[in-house]
């Protein structure tokens, strides 16, 4: 005979109870929880893009470009350990992703070699007998220089998009170099788009004043120098900068940046480097009184201001003719950190907020309609029993919001649509028990006989018709994404929920 121990009874109805509460946030707006008890939780569904408004982006970091850039600054260690060695070289530079170079004495290959393998263990040497040698990064080192690469950008555009106080952000990996970025609910998505998209690598180089940008454009560059362009907000004229290659301070040393205001109420920006970059910079700067220093920001040249005396603080202030908010921004980004690689934006789409609401009012009346019919029927088909029923269906709704708010999963309209066909399937089990209790009644048994062979002997079927379903949501979730991850995980958490409404 059918029995519930009061044990079984006390712990159905406290997660019924539970599942009251942890969804009666979601019937209220974001800024209406105030009146609510402290004992109740306040934790809400989020709302995906396609509900709440905002952008989508997918993002490429470019690997090569930062191989690229580690190779140019293992030139220096290259070309030091040679001359260190008394080996005589030519044609040291970067090509094709790797260094090339040729040894001037044959008799000094193997020497080379040796040397060279010193330099960076990451880079595999290969020196031909005519002395042509390369240097490039094997395939392991590839590999995890990407995936360094790619976990770094998140992290970064992490913090900078924190810092812009856009809430509940999606970020994530996609593939081997992509990154997908969900930003719901931005009145501007320009400003926060520029932000991700900047690289923000800040250096301190050396102006070489031994020959003219132009001069060295045609021909005369000076070994370990390079032309860089001035940015649009560089004073003093000029168009670009000689400077030299080697980088004396870097901005991976900075550990704060804000906006300040000089006397003549001009913003700039103030920074502060660690103990390590201090140092660096108060010998820099000691070292090289009465000379140029560049302030280069993504290869551009901010401003090049005279080294007047040494600056021995680790503190100092950017200066480029900038406005309030060019100067917050550029001092989020060093805040933040500098991107290991550009990145690249390879898809937009951006969704308004009032087609959002529009979404929302759609599939709220979908689902509405998808209850009421379903409620209608079973009262109508089953009487007392399809009553019981609906009160089921409506705790198996409060414990798929309450679920759906407890891990902070993100509604989307293919979610109202899961929950919209979770809702219908939710009675299949009782259709099932009832059906059977129909059954075992025209055969002649009792109600209470009916009752317990009804729950008993559908069990079974009930159990493999919603471990299929899930296995399909899994399945979905698994291999899915974007709009299918989110109606797999609406439905799979409403066949759990459907499960316990219905034996329990």
């Amino acid at each position: 005979m059918l029995y519930f121990a009061n044990w079984k009874v006390l712990l159905i109805c406290g997660v019924c109870l539970l599942g009251v509460l942890f969804s009666l946030p979601n019937l209220f707006g974001p800024g209406q929880l105030a009146w609510l008890p402290s004992q109740v939780p306040h934790r809400q569904v989020s709302l995906g893009l396609d509900l709440r408004g905002g952008s989508y982006l997918l993002l490429e970091v470019d690997v090569g470009a930062a191989q690229t850039e580690q190779l140019n600054g293992t030139i220096d260690s290259v070309r030091d350990a040679l001359r260190n060695a008394k080996i005589g070289y030519t044609g040291l530079n970067v090509e094709n992703n790797a260094i090339v170079f040729r040894i001037s004495e044959p008799a000094r290959i193997e020497d080379a070699r040796a040397v060279l393998m010193k330099a960076d263990p990451a880079l595999t040497v290969d020196i031909a007998a005519d002395g042509a040698g390369r240097m490039q990064f094997s395939a392991q080192a590839t590999n995890q220089r990407r995936s360094q690469a790619v976990e770094q950008s998140i992290e970064i555009i992490r913090r900078r998009i924190d810092e812009t106080g856009t809430k509940e952000p999606t970020i994530q990996r996609q593939g081997q170099d992509r990154i997908l970025v969900e930003l719901p609910g931005i009145d501007n998505p320009e400003h926060v788009k520029a932000l991700i998209g900047k690289t923000a690598k800040l250096t301190f180089q050396l102006v070489d004043q031994s020959t003219t940008p132009d001069q060295a454009k045609q021909g005369h560059m000076p070994p370990g120098d390079e032309v860089l362009p001035a940015a649009d907000a560089a004073r003093g004229g000029a168009s670009s900068y000689l400077v030299k290659r080697r980088v004396m301070v870097s901005g991976e040393t900075l550990t704060d940046a804000q906006v300040t205001f000089q006397q003549s109420n001009q913003p700039v920006v103030s920074f502060r480097f660690d103990s390590v970059g201090a140092k660096r910079f108060g010998d820099a700067t000691r070292e090289n009184v009465g000379k140029p220093f560049a302030i280069v920001l993504d290869n551009k040249v901010i401003s090049a201001p005279m080294i007047k005396e040494p600056i021995t603080g680790g503190q100092g202030i950017i200066e480029g003719g900038f406005t309030v908010q060019s100067a917050s921004d550029l001092s989020l980004l060093l805040r933040a950190g500098a991107l290991p690689a550009p990145i690249t934006i390879l898809e937009e789409r951006t969704v308004g907020p009032d087609l959002g609401a529009d979404s929302i009012h759609a599939g709220a009346v979908a689902s509405i309609v998808g209850v009421a019919l379903v409620v209608v029927f079973m009262f109508l088909f089953y009487g007392l029993f399809g009553l019981f029923a609906d009160v089921a269906l409506f705790f198996n709704l409060c414990l798929m919001l309450a679920a759906l708010s407890l891990i902070g999963a993100t509604l989307t309209l293919p979610g109202i649509a899961g929950i919209a066909l979770t809702m219908g399937m939710a009675v299949d089990a009782n259709v099932l028990i009832y059906e059977r209790i129909r059954e075992e009644m025209r055969s002649g048994r009792t109600m209470l006989s009916s009752l317990e062979a009804g729950f008993t002997r559908a069990f079974g079927t009930i159990l493999d018709s919603h471990v299929t379903t899930l296995v399909a949501g899994i399945l979905l979730y698994w291999l899915g994404s974007g709009p299918v991850k989110g109606f797999a995980v609406t439905l799979s958490i409403g066949v759990l929920t459907s499960l316990f409404s219905a034996i329990l």
